[in-house]
């Protein structure tokens, strides 16, 4: 079929303010420049991520009324584990508010100053957190991944004769753990493949490193499996999840995504001590081990959300549509990461706006305009969220890639919101060369995309 039908019913409604673009220009101003500084209700499409801005289903709905809010030994945390045990397999599951807690526990328990954390592609928080400890987060990524307008299966893999030379050069103390990060975020959405992951840990096994997977999107890597890996095809999904799975020693999750929530994450492993570590740090931080930094409700939701996230109706779906929304702009001639990933679309912004040099941050430029001009809040994914400074120089090193991305909530937006999308791009595009450079005139020190200010070069 043509047409890409939902499958499901909308039964609540949330209404969109409609602004003007003079208004917008003001607007943008008035936030620095910056889309994070955004009133949601000054937004006409947001596509600034797809984390914790999904919309729930009624059985969600109902687990938050039932949700059991003892402070000790909660009915909802022993069903959330319960799940969480049942897709995974790992012997330990400490629940957090998000996936960046998690990452945080997780490094602040095993990373120390000095040592190299080896990983696919680091995304943001993940890299802070690493980097926090004085350690290195290394990109491994494989030589297709670089290249945006290649058209590959498995773009998100780890380039495997990279992590055997860098283990084989560095002492088991140099590296505390490997990480995985299914779908690759920071490149494009792109899959891992389960022959890939397979790899990684043969190579780990062999020199004692525990694997762990950045697993906050695994259902959508599940599926780009099935449909473009050898041997899958007539598995299920949940079958396919648990092989993956079973490769790791633990994982972190930012519940936010694949559980289909607004709130919430875990930390999972096998490992007994390091468990019994982190949740002290845990019960520090986040809170006691049968909450974490979530109440019985979001618990509830969670458990059930990560359920209905390996519904093949619905990842079918999921992935279509977002298929859809790539082959469109493809064809006006827009520049995009390919294949299109699974949880947005990734505007290769560098190329998009080839006039505009990397110290003048094309992607930021894109994501400006296009808020300008459409109302659409997105999120660059290039030299401001990714670009590294010289210690001793202070100039900034941009990264490989220079993207846009526009990730897509699940359950929220239906094709008609997807055609406007499409069609203000293609106003952009006709005039990109209109578009000016931006400069930083306000910057912290670390994750500095969210609370950074920014003015046109004039």
């Amino acid at each position: 079929m043509k047409t890409i039908i939902e499958p499901f019913k909308i039964k609540v409604i949330e209404p969109i303010k409609m602004t003007t673009k003079a208004e917008r220009k003001k607007i943008i101003k008035n936030a620095s420049y910056n889309p994070f500084n955004l009133r949601a209700e000054d937004v006409i499409i947001d596509l600034l991520t797809d984390s914790g801005t999904s919309a729930m289903s009624a059985k969600q709905w109902a687990g938050i009324a039932e949700g059991d809010e003892s402070y000790a030994g909660a009915r909802s945390f022993y069903r959330f584990e319960e799940t969480i045990k049942n897709i995974t397999n790992f012997k330990n599951i400490i629940p957090t508010h998000q996936g960046r807690a998690a990452e945080k526990i997780l490094f602040s328990t095993l990373v120390e100053e000095g040592q190299i954390v080896p990983n696919n592609s680091h995304f943001d928080t993940t890299r802070a957190n690493v980097e926090f400890r004085g350690a290195e987060a290394l990109d491994l990524l494989c030589s297709e991944g670089k290249d945006p307008s290649l058209d590959a299966p498995f773009k998100g893999n780890m380039d495997t004769t990279k992590l055997e030379k860098l283990l084989k050069k560095e002492s088991k103390k140099k590296i505390p753990l490997v990480m995985l990060t299914v779908t690759n975020n920071a490149n494009g959405g792109q899959p891992v493949s389960m022959e890939n992951i397979k790899e990684v840990k043969k190579i780990c096994k062999k020199f004692h490193i525990p694997l762990f997977l950045d697993a906050c999107r695994f259902a959508e890597n599940a599926y780009f499996i099935k449909l473009r890996e050898k041997g899958y095809a007539r598995k299920k999904v949940f079958t396919i999840v648990k092989e993956m799975f079973s490769y790791a020693d633990g994982c972190t999750m930012s519940a936010k995504k694949d559980a289909i929530v607004n709130i919430g994450g875990f930390l999972a492993m096998n490992d007994n001590e390091l468990a019994n570590n982190c949740r002290n740090l845990l019960i520090l931080t986040e809170g006691f081990p049968t909450y974490g930094g979530m109440a019985g409700r979001d618990m509830e939701a969670i458990a059930q959300g990560l359920m209905e996230v390996m519904e093949e109706d619905y990842l079918q779906y999921r992935i279509q549509s977002n298929k859809y929304l790539g082959e469109h702009l493809t064809k006006i001639g827009i520049p995009i990461v390919q294949p299109p990933g699974g949880h947005a679309i990734y505007i290769d912004a560098g190329n998009f706006l080839s006039h505009i040099p990397r110290n003048q941050y094309p992607g930021w430029a894109l994501s400006i305009e296009l808020y300008i001009e459409g109302g659409i809040r997105t999120c660059e994914m290039g030299s401001v969220v990714f670009a590294k400074k010289n210690e001793k120089t202070g100039e900034e090193i941009p990264p490989e890639l220079e993207l846009v991305r526009l990730a897509i909530p699940r359950r929220v937006y239906t094709q008609s919101h997807i055609d406007y999308v499409i069609e203000v791009m293609e106003q952009i595009w006709k005039k990109r060369k209109q578009i000016q450079g931006m400069r930083i005139t306000y910057e912290p020190k670390t994750l500095r995309h969210f609370t950074a200010k920014f003015d046109y070069v004039r």
